[in-house]
């Protein structure tokens, strides 16, 4: 009975799918020295340099205490820095940090293709599908 319990509550087959994903995701990315975190928000930044620190928290979907954090522990590293324009705090990348952006997309890869040849196509089928189901239920939040 305690197996069904746990089989059959998302809550708790989503947190082990997470710690699971979390492990690999670390051992992936850890050539660049970077939390998968970390590596996913310069990954942003690769793709939209001078955004605001809310900005990267949509996009991440974190909370902006933790986006603050990883901003603060990139910039002690030299990998990125805030910028004040106005009214906002705009975030830019470094030259040093845009000098890991291969080693980031080769950990990113390397993480795919990890879980790709577990689960094939069903892999990307999935996150997709988790996504949908995320923005549904932060809807009802």
């Amino acid at each position: 009975m305690l197996d069904i319990y746990f089989k059959e509550c998302l809550y708790f087959t989503v947190n082990r799918l997470g710690r699971i994903l979390t492990k690999m995701a670390e051992d992936s990315f850890a050539a660049t020295g970077l939390s998968p975190t970390a590596a996913f928000l310069l990954m942003t930044l690769y793709e939209k340099d001078g955004i605001s620190q809310k900005e990267l928290g949509q996009h991440l979907h974190l909370q902006p205490s933790t986006v603050t954090r990883v901003i603060e522990k990139l910039a002690a590293k030299g990998l990125l820095h805030n910028r004040v324009e106005g009214r906002l705090s705009l975030i830019y990348i470094t030259d040093k940090g845009r000098a890991l952006e291969d080693v980031i997309h080769q950990g990113w890869q390397q993480l795919r293709d990890r879980y790709t040849a577990i689960m094939g196509d069903e892999g990307d089928n999935l996150s997709l599908r988790l996504d949908e189901i995320s923005n549904q239920l932060e809807k009802v939040e």
